[in-house]
């Protein structure tokens, strides 16, 4: 199927059209997310306890006091987030007085007020300049969390975690997958025998529970989770590579490829590959979601992303118990954006399918 006329078809097929395009959205959202956030501190993890579990639409006027000797570069702020963000103070109330800024700090009852700090601003700036360049009424539009820091934030931050973790779990299993399966189902004899074999014995263990064990084998962090859901799940992309590969071979034309004495390799990467393509590329959606629900999973267990890396799955462990406090929106949030990403990419491997099918 050409390019033009599959994305055609995927054009007239509303559900899966809409989903490409909420993957594509998130996509662009989590590389360009320190642009988009507004908490722009590496890891949105700029807290304030005075304002914690705050409700959505929360309001507060804020001082920002710039940071000193920033020497880092524009690109790493943009893809890396700023290591510098200077003080932000929060603020109850302004008053002038003999032509000097004051402020009462946020969460103060006594009419206490103190004196703007000029000294940490640019040399010759005056304090109405200040109050028009450096204070602002911030809105936290989801809230905040139990620390203070912005919820809509640290979900869309989070959004690299899955990306990420979708990208690379399934790259690995495509690595791993496609080679066993294509020598097992090519070659078959004892060598399929001992590659279905181990792949029996993986695929016996529950997926958590192998996950969870590669896990602590390698250690508790980033990479250390990719690489495990990556490792558990190329299993079943070889059990599929094996089954399509068993029935191509057998095909009239990979038997004149034999009579005319064409290598092994050029039989497996020209003749047979393209044609599991869009097996595969199915699977591969399938296998996004999954990676992005196993993270999730073990995030919440406390074995996956770890803090302060902000995670769709680790935010939830951290809020669940305000569920009953009446604070639901802290879980129901993040758990929003698993569900809707992981439906997102199930649907879009449904209309692949169905648009790859000969028969359509």
């Amino acid at each position: 199927m050409a390019l033009d006329n599959f994305f055609k078809k995927l054009y007239y097929n509303p559900i899966g059209f809409i989903s490409f395009c909420y993957i594509v959205f998130i996509f662009f959202i989590s590389i360009f997310a320190y642009l988009i956030t507004p908490d722009k501190s590496v890891n949105s993890n700029l807290m304030q306890l005075t304002i914690h579990s705050k409700p959505p639409l929360f309001k507060v006027k804020t001082l920002n006091i710039p940071s000193e000797n920033d020497s880092q570069s524009l690109i790493s702020k943009v893809f890396l987030g700023k290591e510098k963000t200077g003080d932000q103070i929060l603020i109850n109330k302004l008053k002038w007085n003999n032509e000097i800024l004051f402020f009462q700090p946020y969460g103060t009852q006594k009419d206490i007020y103190q004196k703007v700090p000029i000294e940490k601003f640019e040399e010759g700036i005056t304090y109405l300049e200040i109050e028009k360049k450096y204070i602002e009424n911030k809105t936290f539009w989801l809230g905040t969390d139990k620390y203070g820091r912005d919820l809509l934030s640290r979900i869309i931050i989070g959004s690299r975690v899955s990306f990420s973790i979708g990208f690379v779990a399934v790259l690995i299993s495509l690595i791993f997958g496609v080679f066993f399966g294509l020598i097992s189902g090519y070659y078959g004899g004892i060598l399929d025998k001992i590659i279905m074999w181990i792949i029996n014995v993986i695929w016996s263990i529950p997926t958590l529970l192998m996950v969870i064990a590669i896990s602590l084998a390698l250690g508790k962090g980033f990479w250390q989770v990719f690489i495990a859901v990556g490792m558990t799940m190329w299993v079943e992309v070889a059990r599929i590579v094996r089954g399509q590969v068993i029935s191509i071979r057998e095909k009239p034309y990979i038997k004149a490829s034999i009579s005319l004495g064409f290598t092994n390799l050029r039989i497996i990467v020209f003749h047979i590959l393209p044609m599991i393509i869009p097996s595969l590329i199915v699977i591969s959606s399938a296998n996004f979601a999954s990676a992005i629900l196993i993270e999730s999973g073990l995030s919440f267990l406390g074995i996956g992303t770890q803090p302060p890396i902000p995670s769709w799955g680790s935010m939830i462990k951290e809020h669940f118990r305000y569920i009953l406090l009446g604070k639901a929106y802290l879980a129901i949030f993040p758990g929003l954006a698993i569900m809707s990403l992981v439906l997102a990419f199930m649907t879009f491997g449904n209309s692949i399918r169905d648009l790859l099918d000969e028969r359509n």
